[in-house]
């Protein structure tokens, strides 16, 4: 089995519950070579139901309407494939390449699995061949650091933490300075999860970002924002208030295999104009995979 194969069966998998729930019925209509009102509109409600947002499912709709009118016959899986990658595709993550030393702040609200999405990445760098260092700043909570501390030995990768309470801004300061000295390519910062509407957690992530730049001047490079894909359509605005106030370069979207609605994917992209850089799909280490927009859509179509 090739790479993208194994990527794609991981995807089918991870999709399988927003397929068998809201989509698995597309596919009678799938054998049709046209479609009347009433089946676009029992489409509509499948495309909506998982998620897919009220811009995309009409931007879905409009070219099986376009394409009926200038044809008697159609496909529409292959048309809503086409049209879901060209939506998908517009954004694409920057590949994770080593180079000079670069920091990741990976932030979010609480509960969306942002520490074990971390020590995840840091596993997925390190089978790379990849050096990671991880730096434990989530010091509201003793079970973050803990957690992190249990990932980083899981993963083979150090780790800089402190005590419960401590200043985050100066461990993240550590943490850069003793990469930039050690020569290590990525440094993973986990931060404490906050509200996007929590004024002085946002601003705690400004004394982060000014306190890495004093050893970094570039840093941070990337803010990864976690989101649980079990919010769907929820996690839009709280994805935008993180994307204005604490300039989120990339999301990871998690607990894929557990949700119905993994067709957030596309208002995501669509709507904040923000690549996914990875998909959580399953417990495992090896369960954070890179997005990729074909296994995506196919996926979702065919699960």
């Amino acid at each position: 089995m090739g790479i993208f194969d194994s990527v794609v069966n991981k995807f089918k998998n991870g999709l399988r519950r927003t397929h068998q729930l809201t989509l698995a019925p597309m596919q009678e209509l799938f054998g049709l070579k046209t479609l009347d009102e009433d089946q676009l509109s029992e489409l509509e409600d499948m495309l909506l139901q998982a998620d897919l947002g009220v811009n995309a499912t009409e931007r879905l709709l409009k070219r099986l309407k376009d394409e009926m009118g200038q044809s008697k016959e159609i496909d529409p899986k292959a048309l809503l494939r086409e049209e879901l990658l060209k939506i998908i595709s517009n954004s694409q993550a920057r590949p994770f390449e080593p180079d000079k030393t670069q920091v990741i702040l990976v932030v979010g609200v609480n509960g969306v699995g942002k520490t074990t999405t971390l020590g995840k990445l840091a596993a997925y760098l390190h089978a790379k061949g990849q050096g990671v260092l991880v730096v434990a700043g989530d010091t509201f909570r003793a079970a973050a650091i803990d957690q992190l501390q249990l990932w980083a030995d899981k993963a083979g990768v150090p780790i800089i933490r402190n005590q419960m309470g401590a200043d985050p801004a100066a461990i993240a300061f550590d943490g850069a300075t003793s990469a930039k000295a050690k020569g290590i390519p990525w440094v993973l910062i986990d931060t404490a999860g906050r509200l996007h509407n929590k004024e002085n957690l946002m601003r705690e992530l400004g004394k982060i970002k000014r306190s890495l730049q004093k050893v970094i001047p570039e840093a941070p490079h990337r803010v990864l924002l976690v989101l649980d894909a079990v919010t769907g359509q929820n996690g839009l605005q709280q994805a935008l208030a993180f994307k204005e106030t604490a300039g989120v370069t990339d999301i990871v979207l998690t607990k894929l295999d557990g949700s119905a609605k993994g067709g957030v994917v596309v208002p995501i992209i669509l709507n904040l104009k923000l690549p996914i850089a990875f998909v959580g799909v399953g417990e495992q280490a090896d369960d954070l995979i890179p997005f990729d927009p074909e296994a995506f859509v196919d996926g979702i179509l065919s699960a």
